[in-house]
């Protein structure tokens, strides 16, 4: 093969594996987000497979620095930079560019080659909308630890008091679930809790409802097993949402790695009189699912909290209650003494 195009195709590889680097770093020490992290190395990883095409030795023979005439060649915004997102989106930019590059040019090396140069440009378009646009959510949520369900059937007080309370007992996230609420008084709600929620500081999930999500300016859309797949919410509600889902099983927590969610909840942990399910997951489902994944893990169902110590040494993130707190008889003394044991 002409050496310049293998010169070409070295740079390309370079750029792309130094753009995935810096993305890969951002993401393990500034977002502490492991999963996306871990993307960006698979992505990094994938680009050898162009290389071993041509054989690395070859590239490196092709190799020109001191001819390249494009080495000088700077402009303004390359050497300056005012905030570390202007620097990852940077660092994506390049990784784009590239993957196109390698994208077109690989085509001289087989179709295997240009297959994984494209491949690695639309992970890349994925990636950057995780971190670029949910990488400050992706990371309040790592530190939810107590996640309350609001509905206002279940509360033993009126609805709002008793989110208010569960707030200053230290919840760090709410959840807005009612299953049969006109879609009008829905979205009050929504937007009532979303105030709430900002004075204190805490997240916002709506359960099942991409759309309300949106229109309230939620954190995050909670899917269940019945919902839409997480790709679908994601079109609705924005790919600056979290989206988490339910599982029960092994099978399903599997199925729901693959839809790439923000975080996923395991349960029941424990029977529940919530939400009564004829199959308990329970804390060996709970060990056994940790580490299939890096993202956070939501733990539900029965927990009170005299079990949050050994759900949480099973693998949980955080758990999430309802009735235990929204039903008690003191709500900001319930969430105090959950929030409290689970650290």
């Amino acid at each position: 093969m002409d050496p310049s195009i293998l010169r070409l195709i070295d740079a390309n590889v370079n750029r792309s594996r130094e753009a995935l680097r810096l993305i890969e770093d951002f993401a393990r020490f500034v977002l502490d987000d492991a999963d996306a992290a871990a993307a960006a190395k698979r992505c990094r990883h994938q680009l050898r497979s162009i290389v071993e095409a041509v054989g690395a030795g070859g590239l490196l023979a092709a190799r020109d620095i001191l001819s390249d005439v494009g080495r000088g060649t700077k402009t303004d915004s390359e050497t300056h930079r005012t905030c570390e997102e202007e620097v990852v989106r940077a660092a994506f930019g390049r990784l784009s560019e590239a993957a196109r590059v390698l994208g077109e040019f690989a085509k001289l090396l087989g179709p295997a080659p240009a297959a994984v140069a494209e491949s690695v440009r639309y992970q890349a378009y994925e990636l950057e909308q995780r971190i670029i646009l949910r990488g400050g959510l992706r990371r309040r949520f790592r530190a939810v630890r107590l996640y309350v369900l609001i509905t206002a059937s279940l509360c033993r007080g009126p609805w709002l008091e008793t989110a208010a309370a569960a707030l200053r007992g230290g919840a760090d996230c709410l959840q807005l679930r009612e299953k049969a609420m006109p879609d009008g008084e829905l979205l009050r709600r929504a937007r009532q809790l979303r105030a709430l929620t900002c004075d204190h500081g805490a997240m916002l999930a709506i359960n099942d409802r991409p759309d309300i999500a949106r229109l309230a300016r939620a954190d995050i859309v909670h899917l269940g097993q019945d919902d839409l797949p997480v790709r679908e919410a994601r079109h609705i509600a924005g790919a600056n949402l979290l989206v988490g889902k339910s599982t029960h099983t092994l099978e399903q927590f599997d199925a729901a790695c693959a839809e790439e969610p923000d975080y996923i909840a395991v349960g029941p942990i424990f029977p529940s009189g919530t939400k009564p399910q004829p199959h308990i997951a329970g804390l060996p489902t709970l060990a056994a699912v940790r580490p299939r994944t890096d993202l956070p893990l939501v733990a539900i169902g029965g927990i009170t909290a005299a079990d949050v110590a050994q759900v949480r040494s099973a693998g949980a993130d955080c758990v999430a209650v309802c009735a235990e707190v929204i039903a008690a008889d003191d709500v900001e003394a319930a969430a105090r003494a959950l929030r409290a044991a689970a650290g």
